[in-house]
């Protein structure tokens, strides 16, 4: 699952920008993210039939948290934010790589200081060079 879990991420973005890009100029973002969520919830509710933890979908609520309600808001965040960049006029090639380079050089001190993550020379060098790929990207 290692490297199908990457996989199963870079197809899901790929579907993801598309469809927000296509997502028609006159349609109510608030419309389309409620849709959105209606697909998902589907989804995960057809998916849950193969859960093999023994754990029915309200059975498995009690082991829920705050973290639930938190990644929901900010799944909403996302899709509107991105919703509205491609309707400002990013285009779909650098709007989402400008978003994810900002995402991985500011997540980085939150790993380190709260996930005790390490971080070496070479990844520093790393992220200097996306800092670089930034700058080149929107001059």
């Amino acid at each position: 699952m290692y490297f199908w879990s990457i996989v199963i991420i870079v197809v899901s973005n790929i579907l993801y920008n598309v469809s927000l890009k296509l997502t028609p100029e006159n349609a109510s973002p608030f419309t389309a993210l409620l849709a959105t969520y209606a697909a998902a919830a589907i989804a995960v509710v057809i998916a849950s039939i193969f859960d093999k933890s023994g754990k029915g979908l309200v059975s498995g609520m009690k082991d829920l948290n705050w973290t639930s309600l938190v990644l929901g808001l900010s799944i909403a965040g996302l899709e509107f934010g991105y919703l509205m960049a491609f309707r400002s006029g990013w285009n779909i090639s650098t709007g989402s790589l400008v978003a994810n380079i900002l995402l991985a050089i500011t997540i980085i001190p939150i790993g380190i200081i709260f996930f005790r993550e390490d971080f070496s020379l070479v990844k520093a060098a790393g992220a200097v060079l996306c800092i670089f790929g930034l700058v080149l990207i929107n001059w």
